[in-house]
């Protein structure tokens, strides 16, 4: 047995099932091991920031990693954006790194490079394997690594050598330790805090935006008078009738100071004080009052829902009904193309248990509320602020909820930067809508020059311009296998959105806006 062999053994062993990948010639002998050794659902990307996004999305649906299988040093890199929006939604992720043979190294040949430099800012655990005697145990630990809560990215790099020697040894899978519980004096101090009756709010991140753990917020909020919100930027998000209908922290400064505004205790649960996305002249960085206390219940490492079932109990606070969320909409299919009008009629017509991967930036941001009253859903966002994660998102999710319709809430500008994943939906015949906001600009962009108070003239204009020429999505989407059509009125959405629900396989859906 080669090393890249007890590689692909040991990661089964671990509850790997799929990698997604783009390979090069260092990861040959990794690539004939997967053909040899049945079990590994091999996904291919035509881009590594494809590859490390469906990574992504796949756990956040799996709640299990996967791997990817990237081309040295600069293929890692060119998948680091996407990590990064990774390690910020908390996702496991296994990364296996091709690298020059360890003899070849000293030559510095083209490829060489600092691989492991540029996998520490985005991995929780980095190493390179020295043997082929140690690939086996390396890769467990890799995996032990990624599961640790709340999901962390181990990034092993694999020089080739260690990969075709022979010597390999599988490793067994190596136990996960469970997620550590709040502190009980914890629990105790918070519950004295919200019984005093000043104006109170949770903010909800990681797994306490999960169902169960919704519910238990919510009956924390009736017996307390405490207020309910979600971090701005969140990996997953249970929505829908059944659910807590819940708001997140407004991405405009001033609209985000106003939702906090007197709330004199913040409790946080999986989540992070609230601060600006960037700085802007004049304007606070923190969204928080001046006197408002910031106490954490459970950081994000931590059982969330056992710590507020905890909170429940100790304040008391029984059993509840859900909020009404209202009558489903029904699809708006005359009048103007709006935010509000394309958030209803999403709500209307998506079915039930979709998985909604949101990079639409500005466009859907007030309609956010439109699609609390829609059947349940999972919604995923592009948490780490950097742009060309909603497609390959939308993919792997796709992968990891099988029988789930996935739709996709893309940005134009933004889905140019991965829109080869729309290559791999075809490929994998993935049930995934997508839905381009074709403003044909860096819309964004427009609204962040007046926040900072620049002046724009015609050369910083044309630089957020997508026009001249336009982008022709319907042609760029068949060339990637991928069916779709252009809808210039809310009839011609509504039909096109009704008609990629009842057919299997990707669609995409330019939407004029």
């Amino acid at each position: 047995m080669n090393g890249a062999e007890s590689l692909v053994h040991t990661l089964l062993a671990s509850g790997i099932e799929t990698c997604f990948s783009n390979p090069g010639t260092s990861e040959m002998h990794f690539v004939a091991a997967l053909d040899r050794i049945p079990g590994m659902r091999c996904v291919l990307g035509l881009f590594e920031g494809v590859v490390t996004g469906c990574a992504d999305g796949y756990a956040r649906m799996a709640d299990r990693p996967a791997a990817t299988l990237l081309h040295c040093g600069p293929g890692l890199a060119n998948g680091l954006a996407n990590l990064h929006n990774a390690r910020r939604a908390m996702t496991p992720i296994v990364n296996i790194v091709g690298d020059q043979a360890t003899y070849h190294r000293p030559l510095d040949a083209p490829l060489t490079a600092d691989t492991e430099g540029f996998a520490r800012p985005v991995s929780a655990w980095v190493r390179t394997a020295g043997s082929a005697a140690t690939v086996g145990a390396d890769a467990a630990a890799a995996v032990q690594a990624a599961r640790l809560e709340p999901g962390q990215i181990a990034t092993l790099v694999l020089p080739a050598d260690t990969a075709w020697d022979e010597g390999g040894v599988v490793a067994e899978a190596l136990a996960v330790p469970p997620a550590p519980q709040a502190a009980p004096a914890t629990v105790t101090e918070v519950a004295r805090m919200l019984r005093r009756g000043e104006p109170a709010m949770l903010l909800l991140g990681g797994k306490a935006l999960r169902a169960p753990a919704l519910a238990l917020a919510h009956r924390i909020a009736a017996a307390t008078g405490a207020r309910l919100l979600a971090q701005q930027s969140n990996g997953r998000i249970a929505r829908g009738q059944g659910r807590v209908p819940i708001e997140r922290v407004p991405y405009p400064v001033d609209q985000a100071l106003s939702v906090l505004a007197g709330t004199r205790l913040l409790v946080l649960v999986g989540s992070r004080a609230p601060v600006g996305f960037f700085a802007y002249p004049g304007k606070p960085g923190r969204m928080t009052p001046p006197d408002c206390v910031v106490q954490v219940l459970a950081r994000p490492e931590h059982d969330q829902e056992a710590a507020l079932a905890a909170l429940a109990e100790a304040l008391g606070a029984g059993e509840v009904p859900l909020p009404e969320a209202g009558p489903r909409p029904e699809a708006v299919r005359s009048g103007a193309i709006t935010p509000e009008a394309v958030g209803r009629t999403l709500a209307a017509l998506m079915p039930e248990q979709a998985v909604i991967a949101d990079e639409s930036v500005t466009y859907l941001r007030g309609s956010f509320a439109a699609t609390h009253a829609a059947p349940p859903h999972d919604w995923l966002q592009v948490t780490g602020g950097a742009i060309g994660g909603g497609m390959p998102i939308a993919t792997g999710a796709a992968v990891g909820a099988p029988g789930r319709r996935v739709i996709n809430l893309q940005a134009d500008g933004s889905a140019m930067y991965t829109l080869q994943a729309l290559w791999t939906q075809a490929r994998e015949r993935l049930d995934v809508t997508t839905i381009i906001f074709s403003n044909r600009k860096y819309a964004i962009l427009l609204s962040e020059l007046a926040a900072v108070g620049a002046n724009p003239g015609r050369t910083a204009l044309d630089m957020l311009d997508l026009s001249n020429p336009d982008l022709e999505w319907p042609l760029l989407a068949h060339g990637m296998g991928v069916e779709a059509a252009r809808a210039e009125s809310m009839e011609q959405f509504c039909d096109l959105l009704t008609r990629s629900f009842t057919r299997p396989g990707p669609f995409l859906i330019e939407l004029v806006v």
